[in-house]
């Protein structure tokens, strides 16, 4: 079934049915409906959308590069409201979006093979093999959570400033013991010293420097716990080398609240009242800070203003793409302001 079947059978021409598809301001009303409806009674869905793609030019579709696996896409409540407003964002312009991991698996490689006509690369190793592949397929691109380019728009979130914030409020509560709870892919695990901010991840590195900033400052030299981010388990396994110990701290700054969501269990498991014996603080207030009790002390950033924002810089970048101008370079900065509720107090005298 062709494009010419449903012509020869309307009696019009082979661009006439075409337009009924993709240019529908090309004919009447009348015309087009008559021609759909013939189409839809002779089992026709449309234009083959490969072809459709190559005579265009453009695959109608973006991708997002994400270093964790797919499956954290569905998991995390900051990812997939940072994906929902990306989505609503790409609605009107008609463009799908497409994960994409960042992980080789036999003859298919994703940034590679997969059609698009553009990406944001979201929180990923810089040193990934499928940033490699996209910045050499010249794709227009926006990072997200990434070191800052010249020339690249990027979106980040003011992580060192939220951080330090953070780090502010339980100093200026009066405690003195204070953990750093962490978490990462590569680099070292279990406890490591303070000073190494060589771990991965451009937000994860900010996050640290902007606590060390305050607490270094105050003369407070932290415990740190860091374990990859594989599942759900391992920020209890770094919560429990701070907390089962006879010198534990009595205030947690984590890197997110999914982390700190496992240091309150962790607490709870080991008899810790919160926040009477230990106050914790979050960071990215996602719905799930306020439904655990006690609700979480948290920095706020707005994942759905940095998704609205990461999917305008990458349409402009792919429309000035299509028209052979250099792509608008935006860097934004999004604010991230501590929000104080109840899981964090002076220390016990």
């Amino acid at each position: 079934m062709t494009l010419q079947t449903i012509a020869d059978h309307m009696g019009v021409s082979r661009m006439t049915v075409s337009n009924a598809f993709s240019k529908p301001d090309q004919l009447s009303a009348g015309l087009r409906r008559r021609i759909l409806t013939a189409a839809k009674d002779l089992g026709y869905v449309g234009p083959d959308p490969a072809a459709r793609a190559l005579a265009r030019g453009t695959t109608g579709a973006v991708g997002i590069v994400l270093t964790s696996s797919l499956r954290f896409a569905f998991t995390d409540l900051v990812a997939t409201s940072f994906l929902g407003a990306i989505a609503e964002q790409l609605g009107p312009t008609g463009l799908a979006l497409t994960l994409l991991s960042s992980t080789e698996s036999g003859a298919i490689i994703p940034a590679r093979d997969v059609a698009i006509d553009g990406a944001l690369i979201y929180s990923c190793d810089p040193t990934s093999t499928a940033v490699d592949y996209l910045s050499r397929r010249r794709l227009p691109l926006v990072y997200v959570d990434q070191e800052p380019l010249d020339t690249v728009s990027t979106i980040n979130v003011a992580d060192r400033a939220g951080a330090r914030a953070a780090a502010r409020h339980l100093v200026d509560l009066g405690h003195r013991r204070i953990g750093l709870l962490m978490s990462g892919l590569h680099g070292p695990h279990g406890l490591i010293d303070p000073k190494d901010v060589t771990i991965d991840g451009y937000a994860a590195r900010q996050r640290l420097l902007g606590w060390l900033d305050v607490l270094g400052a105050a003369g407070i030299t932290p415990l740190v716990a860091r374990q990859p981010t594989t599942d759900l388990e391992q920020p209890r396994i770094g919560a429990r080398l701070l907390l089962d110990r006879a010198d534990r701290p009595t205030a947690l700054l984590c890197y997110s609240d999914a982390i700190a969501h496992g240091a309150l269990q962790v607490a709870e498991e080991l008899g810790i009242d919160v926040p009477r014996e230990l106050s914790i603080v979050g960071f990215d207030d996602n719905p799930l800070a306020t439904q655990l009790r006690p609700a979480l002390t948290t920095v706020h950033q707005d994942i759905k203003a940095k998704g609205r924002a990461a999917a305008a810089a990458l349409t402009a970048a792919i429309a000035a793409a299509r028209v052979d101008e250099a792509p608008p370079l935006d860097h934004i900065v999004l604010p991230a302001e501590l929000v104080v509720r109840e899981s964090t107090a002076p220390p016990a005298a």
